[in-house]
């Protein structure tokens, strides 16, 4: 899952990045309110959680902003402000739901799973699926011919990437960009390592392999032919 904080509470952004970040998901920050109207115009995200009061331009701002740019992506609100009204003029903003600080982690992605199932059921499949190989993206389980396959967050990631672009060749910089957002040099052999480890857990008791080496290119992932 793609997440957008917009939070300049260095102490609850770095709690939050963290900890989304262990969970396997692709986290991208902002400290302040026009940092993070950026990166929702430039990118696509699954969810973006919301800090109301923020620098430069205010959170209920940038909801609006982005609503009117027809992105209708799930935000989560994030407030100290917690009467009945501060809660309405979010909502009204074009917020989806609202949680008062202080906050625990566990209600808070009870809440964005919520959205995201929400809007997924709406408009994207939760599952992706490349011959009898099986993963939703909601329970994060993923299955091959009805077999359990048990993957770290990012075995899972590497895993989503691969499937969600069955069939094309991925590059080790491309792989690097989706699963370790360019936190690596591109001469690691991170790719490698993952490759192999997710390789032991969806192709060895099987076969057929899925995952193929494209030499001197990167990866791909295909049913047998």
């Amino acid at each position: 899952m793609r997440v957008l904080v917009i939070e300049d509470d260095a102490t609850v952004a770095s709690f939050l990045t963290r900890r989304l970040a262990d969970d396997g998901h692709h986290v991208d920050h902002a400290a302040d309110g026009q940092a993070g109207l950026d990166l929702a115009s430039e990118k696509n995200y699954d969810v973006m959680i919301i800090d109301r009061m923020l620098p430069r331009v205010d959170g209920l701002s940038i909801v609006r902003t982005v609503r009117d740019e027809g992105d209708q992506t799930p935000v989560l609100i994030l407030s100290a402000l917690g009467e009945v009204d501060d809660k309405v003029h979010g909502l009204k903003a074009g917020g989806d739901d609202y949680l008062v600080k202080p906050f625990a982690y566990s209600e808070l992605m009870a809440r964005v799973e919520s959205l995201v199932r929400r809007f997924n059921s709406q408009e994207e499949k939760t599952q992706l699926e490349v011959d009898g190989l099986k993963m939703d993206l909601l329970s994060r389980e993923v299955t091959r011919n009805g077999q359990k396959i048990d993957l770290k967050p990012r075995e899972f990631l590497l895993l989503e990437c691969l499937m969600r672009h069955a069939g094309q060749v991925l590059t080790r910089t491309m792989l690097l960009e989706a699963v370790w957002d360019y936190h690596f040099d591109p001469q690691t052999n991170v790719i490698d390592v993952h490759i192999s480890r997710l390789r032991q857990k969806v192709d060895r008791s099987f076969e057929e392999p899925l995952i193929h080496t494209i030499r001197g290119s990167g990866y791909v992932l295909r049913p047998p032919a």
